[in-house]
C-alpha cells in the first residue's frame, strides 16, 4: 500500500490523542475505584453502567467492528497484489517474503510462549470480566462451549467458504474472508488489464476510505476507554488493574525478548553487521514510530536512516522498507498472538496447540492485513478471536493499555523491517532490481 494512503494529515494543535486516552485511563479508573470503594452494587451505579458507559463503549467498538471486513479485505488483497507485483521483480521479492514470514512467526512464537508461560489472562476473575463487558452473565459458559466445539478439520473446511457474503456475518467464518482476500489478490496479480488496474485502484479508495473513517472514530477512544475502565474498576476494583498489569509486562517483555535477542542475532549472523552499528543507526526511526505509532508515517524517515546511516543500497532498502511498511508487522502479530491468548484465558477457555497453531498461522497473515495507523491491530485481533470462539467485545478490556502497547509495537515493527533490509541487502546483489523498479518504488513513497 502507497505510503501516502496512510500517512497522517498536518497535526492538529492542542493535547495529543495518546495524552487524551491516557487522562481517560485514569480518570475512568479512579472513579471506579471511587465508587466500588463507596457504594459497591448500588442500584444506581449499575444504572450509570447500564443506561450510560455501557452502551457509549459498545457504540465505540461497533464502529471498529462494522470496518472490520471492509478493511481486512483491501488490506489484505492490496498487500498480496503488491507483493505478487515485487516477487515479479526477481528472487529478491521472494526472498524478501520468505524471510519476513519467518521472522514474523518467530516473534508470534515468542508472544504465544510468554502468554503461556506467564498467564496473564488468569489473574482476572472471568465472571467478573463477564458481568463488567455484559449484561449477560451466563455468556462466558456459551463462549466456553462454543470454542470446545471447534475443531480442525471444521476450520480446515470453512477457509473456502461457499458463500463469502455469509462469512462476513460471521465470526466464526472470517477466515474464509482472508482465503478469499488471498486468492483475489493472486487473480490480481495473474490477470494485470486495464480492468484489474482500476479495480485495484478502487480497492486502493476503500482502504483510505477505512482509514479515514478509523481515524474519525479513534478519536472518541479517549471517552470509550474511560468508560470501559469506569465499568471494570468499579465492578472488579484494584483486581482489574492487576490483570492489566500482568498483560502489559507480557507483552512488553515479549517485545524485548524479540527485539533485544531475535533481531540482534538476525542481523549479525544473517546480515553481517555489528548490533552497536545497527541499534546505533536505527535508534531515529525506532524513536519516531514509537512516537507516531505508526510505520507508514515513519517510512520516510526509516528510508533516510536505512540509507545515510545504516549505508544500505538504495535499491534494496527502498524495496524492503516499502513493502515492510504495509505487509511485515513483527511486533502487531506478536501483541495479536498474546491478546488472544490472554482473553482465552480470561473467559477460562483452553486452547489446544492445534487451534493455537491456527491463531500462529492467522497472526503471521494478520502482518499483512493489519493497517499501518494506530491502533491498526485492533480489526485483525476481533478477527482471529470469532475464528477461535472468542467475543470479540473481549477487546474492551485492554483498550486501556493499548496506546501506550500500540506504541512499544510500531517500534518493533520499524525495527523489524531495518533488520530485514539489512539481512536482505547482505544476501542480495542490487542488481536484482533494476532502476524501472526502483522508480516505481520511488513513486509509491512520494
Amino acid at each position: 500500500m502507497h505510503a501516502s494512503d496512510t500517512a497522517p494529515s498536518a497535526p492538529a494543535k492542542g493535547i495529543p490523542l495518546h495524552l487524551k486516552v491516557g487522562i481517560g485511563f485514569l480518570l475512568g479508573t479512579l472513579l471506579g475505584l471511587a465508587v466500588h470503594l463507596v457504594a459497591p452494587g448500588a442500584g444506581w451505579v449499575n444504572d450509570v453502567i447500564q443506561y450510560a458507559a455501557r452502551p457509549f463503549g459498545t457504540i465505540f467498538l461497533n464502529l471498529l467492528f462494522m470496518l472490520v471486513v471492509p478493511l481486512i479485505f483491501s488490506a489484505l488483497v492490496l498487500g498480496v497484489a503488491e507483493l505478487g507485483d515485487i516477487a515479479s521483480l526477481g528472487r529478491l521479492g521472494w526472498r524478501t517474503l520468505v524471510y519476513t514470514a519467518v521472522v514474523t512467526g518467530i516473534a508470534v512464537l515468542i508472544g504465544l510462549a510468554m502468554a503461556n508461560l506467564i498467564q496473564p489472562g488468569t489473574h482476572m476473575d472471568p465472571a467478573l470480566v463477564q458481568q463488567a463487558l455484559s449484561s449477560n452473565a451466563a455468556k462466558t459458559g456459551a463462549i466456553v462451549e462454543k470454542g470446545r466445539e471447534l475443531h480442525i478439520v471444521d476450520i480446515i473446511v470453512d477457509i473456502v467458504p461457499h458463500n463469502i457474503v455469509g462469512a462476513m456475518g460471521d465470526d466464526s467464518k472470517k477466515l474464509g474472508i482472508v482465503f478469499f482476500a488471498l486468492m483475489f489478490g493472486i487473480g490480481l496479480v495473474m490477470r494485470p488489464t486495464p480492468g484489474t488496474l482500476a479495480f485495484k485502484n478502487a480497492l486502493h479508495g476503500l482502504f483510505e476510505v477505512c482509514m479515514h473513517l478509523i481515524g474519525l472514530f479513534v478519536k472518541l477512544a479517549p471517552y470509550a476507554v474511560a468508560c470501559f475502565m469506569f465499568i471494570l474498576s468499579a465492578q472488579m476494583g484494584w483486581e482489574v488493574l492487576v490483570g492489566l498489569g500482568w498483560f502489559v509486562v507480557t507483552v512488553v517483555l515479549a517485545l524485548a525478548i524479540h527485539g533485544f535477542v531475535v533481531l540482534p542475532l538476525w542481523v549479525k549472523f544473517m546480515g553481517g553487521m555489528s548490533v552497536r552499528e545497527f541499534f546505533r543507526g536505527s535508534q531515529e526511526a525506532s524513536l519516531t514510530a514509537f512516537a507516531t505509532a505508526s510505520s507508514a508515517a515513519t517510512l520516510p524517515v526509516t528510508l533516510r536512516v536505512a540509507e545515510e546511516n545504516l549505508k544500505l543500497p538504495r535499491k534494496i532498502s527502498r524495496f524492503v522498507l516499502t513493502v515492510g511498511a504495509s505487509a511485515s508487522h513483527h511486533g502487531s502479530a506478536l501483541f495479536e498472538g498474546i491478546t488472544i491468548l490472554f482473553l482465552a484465558q480470561v473467559y477460562g477457555l483452553h486452547l489446544p496447540l492445534g487451534e493455537q497453531v491456527l491463531v500462529l498461522v492467522l497472526c503471521i497473515l494478520g502482518g499483512i492485513g493489519t493497517a499501518s495507523i494506530p491502533s491498526g491491530s485492533l480489526p485483525v485481533i476481533a478477527m482471529i478471536a470469532g475464528v477461535v470462539g472468542l467475543d470479540p467485545a473481549g477487546i474492551g478490556i485492554i483498550l486501556g493499555v493499548n496506546t501506550f502497547l500500540d506504541m512499544c509495537r510500531t517500534s518493533l515493527n520499524v525495527t523489524g523491517d531495518l533488520a530485514m533490509a539489512v539481512v536482505v541487502a547482505k544476501r542480495s546483489g542490487a542488481q536484482e532490481l533494476d532502476d524501472s523498479a526502483v522508480e516505481k518504488l520511488d513513486e509509491i513513497v512520494r
